[in-house]
């Protein structure tokens, strides 16, 4: 495959240096990204640059993964608007082995010459001295080209340390020893590390008269305006005990119609024509929601395995699903709907017990034998705070449950909160 190409339909190229094309037709070239190491996983955000690596592999080219050992020390200053802390080295160090093995999980590092390799700077930082860093590095760059830098224009009203400053020169060095040690001749990455990656070529040319190149994808921008890769409880992140798998799934399956549409070109290897008949199919139904659960599931498996998202299939297409609301479940045949909630805590009431209506708090703590609720106060305090929910319908203090709320007049799902679900079965 073409990679300029293959990156073209999917949307993921924003800006690219004159040649570049060119030069990745000559053959399988050599190419890398930098992977900051300032927690111990990566986010959704850096998966964006890890398709990147995966679509330039599967082009035929070599990828090489950069961890920051070194730069993790230092920070970098573009799209930030304070200055970052630092790390210690023990601290670098366990996020350094935790995103080797995220990396591992994408990309093939045993297929032949175009096999992906990993990288950490510190390795070639750790013995330089700062007389030796300036005196090579730093007298090829003028501080006019520095300053020119969008990421240090604008920070210099709210200030910007010196190691920031310098950030660029570093990030340019990677580029140069990559260059000239294992051939990388292109380094790709996010708009934002235009400017860092350009003063890498400017570096290769000043310092060696040699030629690289430089891709950039686009930062990814939700349709309403909201930031990709965050919800209410901050990053969602690809290790399962930061984000869980569930979560993680919800993520793709909320994404809007639009959204999907640009996400599945990005984060799956689907080809375009499966794409455009998943949304032939999707604009269908949209209701069903369609290429959301195809991108949702493509990724989950991906990123976590088949088991993981096996895991949740039981119960997602009940309360996971927001196609699925109160008139889809009760119109759900009994074999569906027993199959698809046989994980929830089953309990049991009498027909008798239900002969007339029965108020809310008297439901949800005596009536189920105090599961749900371990009282009637606790009972009040969670319809009060909007907690209770009968077959995914919100329910407030003046409600009273009757035979009607049941699915076929046996069966009702009880949540309480998003993560506990109860199946109440009229005996």
């Amino acid at each position: 495959m073409n990679f300029v190409e293959e990156m073209t339909w999917r949307g993921m190229i924003h800006d690219m240096m004159p040649g570049t094309e060119e030069m990745l037709n000559q053959g399988t070239t050599a190419g890398y990204i930098g992977f900051d190491p300032t927690a111990d996983s990566l986010h959704i955000g850096s998966l964006v640059q890890i398709m990147t690596l995966v679509h330039f592999q599967r082009c035929g080219h070599k990828p090489i993964a950069l961890v920051g050992g070194a730069t993790g020390m230092v920070g970098d200053p573009s799209g930030k608007s304070a200055e970052r802390n630092l790390l210690d080295s023990d601290t670098l160090n366990h996020n350094l082995n935790a995103v080797k093995k995220q990396l591992e999980q994408f990309l093939d590092f045993d297929c032949g010459d175009n096999s992906a390799e990993m990288a950490n700077n510190y390795d070639w930082f750790k013995d330089m001295s700062f007389l030796d860093f300036i005196r090579d590095v730093g007298k090829h760059i003028s501080i006019n080209y520095m300053m020119a830098k969008d990421s240090v224009k604008t920070r210099l009203e709210t200030g910007l340390s010196f190691t920031e400053f310098s950030y660029q020169l570093v990030q340019g060095y990677d580029f140069y020893y990559l260059w000239k040690h294992k051939g990388a001749k292109i380094q790709l990455g996010g708009s934002d590390q235009w400017g860092n990656i350009v003063t890498g070529t400017e570096l290769i040319r000043r310092k060696d008269g040699g030629e690289a190149f430089a891709l950039t994808t686009p930062l990814i921008k939700k349709a309403d305006g909201s930031k990709f890769g965050k919800t209410e409880g901050g990053n969602v992140w690809l290790d399962k005990n930061r984000t869980s798998v569930r979560d993680f799934y919800q993520y793709w399956l909320n994404s809007s119609d639009e959204d999907a549409a640009k996400y599945i070109r990005i984060f799956t290897l689907k080809t375009k024509e499966n794409i455009e008949t998943l949304e032939a199919e999707h604009a269908k139904n949209p209701d069903k929601k369609l290429l959301q659960k195809e991108l949702g599931k493509d990724i989950t498996i991906r990123v976590h395995s088949q088991a993981d998202y096996d895991g949740l299939s039981l119960d997602n297409n009940i309360m996971f699903d927001r196609s699925i609301g109160k008139d889809e479940l009760h119109a759900m045949p009994e074999a569906e709907f027993m199959s698809a909630t046989q994980s929830f805590e089953q309990i049991e009431v009498s027909s008798a017990e239900l002969a007339g209506a029965v108020d809310a708090i008297q439901f949800l703590a005596g009536l189920t034998q105090n599961k749900i609720c371990t009282s009637n106060g606790e009972a009040r305090r969670s319809l009060q705070q909007n907690m209770m929910s009968i077959n995914k319908a919100k329910i407030g203090l003046d409600k009273t449950v009757s035979r009607d709320d049941f699915i076929n007049g046996r069966y009702m799902v009880v949540s309480k909160g998003k993560k506990k679900h109860f199946v109440i079965t009229v005996v």
